[in-house]
């Protein structure tokens, strides 16, 4: 008797062709949604087609349309606000590949060593490579982020948002969309949870004259030093996740 998936005429010895896997419908609505977005030529902040509009034009169930905008929420292409609906967060198209993150946000200070791990190398290597590629308009955006950094930081002590923006717009000056796509995803991951990790406002505020530094570094092309005021930074939250978390 032929086994189930073996060719007729086939040998007995021959391996059976796998079965083919039944169509992954959630995908399928991930690639469409895709490909209007491109075709639709959405910006970052429009919104989506409600759920029924979805589950109209491509034939599925709301189940279906609810796991593939749970996909790309958890990718941060999408935000869904309640009463309001969802809205595109990050350009995508068709030809987008998505890297998911896994992270536990229930351990904090794991998920915080275990993401600077990861940043420490990734994160000096954009720093020289805006130092390397910056252009002037780069150096504008950085410095206005900078200076709005500095503002709300000796206003109140803390400027958690402000600093990310600060380092989104470093890693835009490498003209390397990567580091912004990896290195945004680790560090906006945690700020979706954690205003103030351990709840401590002071969480890596001595890094805070660093980042003029690193601009400085920038300005003047100095790649090495970039890199040296990058880790210096990075050392300070290290020092500071090993301490608050005891």
């Amino acid at each position: 008797m032929r086994a189930r998936g073996e060719l007729p005429g086939a040998p007995a010895t021959r391996v059976a062709i796998a079965t083919l896997p039944p169509l992954d419908r959630g995908k399928q609505v991930m690639e469409a949604l895709a490909d209007y977005v491109e075709r639709a030529a959405l910006k970052s902040g429009d919104r989506l087609p409600t759920e029924r509009e979805l589950m109209a034009a491509l034939s599925v169930g709301r189940s279906t349309i609810r796991e593939a905008m749970g996909r790309f929420e958890a990718l941060g292409v999408t935000e869904t606000r309640k009463g309001s609906g969802t809205y595109l967060l990050k350009p995508i198209s068709a030809g987008t590949i998505h890297l998911p993150l896994s992270l536990n946000t229930a351990e904090l200070r794991d998920g915080l060593l275990h993401t600077l791990e990861v940043r420490r190398g990734i994160e000096a290597e954009a720093s020289m490579v805006a130092a390397r590629r910056r252009t002037a308009d780069d150096l504008r955006t950085i410095e206005q982020k900078l200076i709005e950094m500095e503002r709300v930081h000796l206003a109140t002590g803390t400027s958690g948002p402000e600093d990310l923006a600060f380092h989104l717009a470093v890693y835009d000056a490498t003209h390397n969309p990567l580091f912004r796509q990896l290195l945004g995803q680790m560090r906006e991951a945690f700020e979706r949870f954690w205003d103030h990790p351990f709840d401590r406002q002071d969480f890596a505020r001595r890094s805070f004259p660093h980042h003029r530094e690193l601009f400085d570094a920038i300005v003047a092309r100095d790649a090495e030093l970039a890199r040296e005021k990058t880790l210096k930074i990075l050392e300070i939250v290290e020092e500071d996740i090993e301490e608050m978390s005891k």
